[in-house]
């Protein structure tokens, strides 16, 4: 009988825990964005600003191209923020477990945005990603596995969206991979975006959130979006844009700040403190 029980018990230690830590609860960021409070709050960034981006020049021509009127284009005006850029604008997120009703083993674990209120579902139970040709969404396909304490998720299938909202593309071949860790009340999530066709080495970013112990919180996750006419008279078909070598606005931030062009138009050199010493040879 004892080796029996000895036996149950170290079965039940050498068997890996399905969630190491519980991450549900009501999620906000914390006051002050002290982490590119530029590109996640208003105004947002300058244009002409790709500083820390490792874009290549495809990137850099489609940036270099885009004009913030863009945005009042009755299909863009509510068009969602890909999966790896939700999460960092003032958004409010709510975590929860989904269980089997019967085994009680975690399915999925389910996320709701408020930005524009999209709920993303990360798999647990160890199904694999669809086919390449599967359809592309906005949040993605993600699956989710425990690492110690850590959750680490990777996503495929994503719809194109914005590495920065200044224009600098994400494709749809671009996959992430995030880390989500708790400490006590504050959640950090670190991402790691790798683009083929736009970055030439993977992006990495983290975001800060706190847990929101106030239960009525419920009117902060409603999300509206109606669109309307912003500029009346427009010609039907009409996209926003600069032809190559025309953006009027492509050295207005390398002036304010005082760096050289070469800096803030961005790619992987520019990346590092390395980067300082060169910028008198430019």
């Amino acid at each position: 009988m004892r080796a029996v029980v000895l036996l149950c018990l170290l079965m039940a230690i050498g068997r890996p825990a399905a969630a190491q830590i519980d991450l549900s609860g009501n999620w906000g960021p914390p006051d002050g964005f002290q982490e590119d409070q530029e590109e996640r709050r208003q105004p947002g960034p300058a244009i002409g600003d790709y500083l820390g981006l490792p874009i290549n020049d495809a990137a850099r021509q489609w940036a270099l191209s885009w004009d913030p009127s863009r945005l009042t284009l009755p299909e863009h005006q509510c068009q969602v923020h890909v999966s790896p850029y939700i999460y960092r604008g003032p958004m409010q997120l709510r975590i929860w477990d989904e269980k089997d009703p019967v085994t009680q083993q975690v399915i999925a674990q389910k996320h709701y945005i408020r930005t524009w209120g999209q709920t993303r579902t990360i798999w647990m139970d160890g199904r694999p990603h669809p086919p390449a040709y599967a359809a592309h969404t906005w949040m993605g396909f993600s699956t989710g596995k425990w690492e110690g304490d850590m959750l680490t998720v990777t996503t495929t299938h994503i719809k194109q969206g914005w590495l920065r909202r200044n224009g600098v593309p994400e494709s749809d071949e671009a996959s992430l991979v995030e880390h989500f860790v708790r400490h006590g009340n504050y959640l950090t999530r670190i991402s790691v975006i790798s683009d083929p066709v736009y970055l030439t080495e993977p992006l990495v970013k983290s975001d800060n959130f706190v847990l929101n112990l106030n239960q009525d919180i419920d009117w902060l996750y409603l999300s509206t979006c109606e669109y309307e006419d912003e500029i009346p008279n427009r010609k039907p078909g009409s996209v926003p844009h600069y032809l190559p070598g025309r953006n009027p606005f492509v050295s207005e931030f390398a002036v304010r700040v005082g760096l050289p062009l070469s800096a803030v138009m961005g790619g992987a050199p520019t990346m590092y403190p390395e980067f300082a010493r060169t910028l008198g040879t430019h």
